[in-house]
């Protein structure tokens, strides 16, 4: 029987933030894989979770995800992590889930803080509708027609 891949959400600055069912999920899987292992040490330690964990990032995320495939194909349970907030939201987690999907493996997510949801609670402008765009182009002029384009979809969007 296959293992099961658990994008567990992380604290967004405030270790507080975690859910207890991510710690429990940290505790109970087989393998984390981590975006940063140097950050999510810290993590771990503070929760005193012992779970062997691995590196999965930018960098490595096909040929470690080929390999994670292959470790839940023999049965066993993995957890990504990011360094803050939910994997698969502008990471290469998206890119291990989509693979597990592929390969017939469950993924399952589970919640926590939302930076995005954070700070459109936080602004005073209408909840009721809005839409996530993850990073913007680096250039300035990329970034402006990027903009743009949003503009003409909903002239009545604001920018946090």
């Amino acid at each position: 029987m296959s293992g099961k891949l658990y994008l567990c959400a992380t604290p967004i600055g405030n270790l507080e933030d975690i859910t207890l069912r991510v710690l429990r999920v940290l505790k109970e899987v087989d393998l984390i894989a981590a975006e940063d292992t140097r950050n999510s040490i810290k993590l771990l330690n503070h929760f005193d979770i012992k779970t062997p964990m691995t590196s999965y990032h930018e960098y490595n995320k096909v040929e470690k995800a080929y390999t994670l495939i292959e470790k839940m194909q023999e049965g066993l349970n993995v957890a990504l992590i990011t360094d803050a907030g939910t994997p698969g939201i502008s990471d290469p987690g998206e890119v291990l889930a989509a693979m597990c999907y592929d390969a017939g493996i469950e993924v399952t997510s589970l919640p926590g803080p939302a930076a995005c949801i954070t700070a459109l609670t936080l602004s005073g402008l209408s909840t009721r509708r809005f839409a996530f765009e993850a990073f913007l182009p680096p250039d300035k002029k990329r970034e402006e027609s990027h903009s743009g384009r949003v503009e003409k979809r909903n002239p009545h969007h604001h920018s946090l």
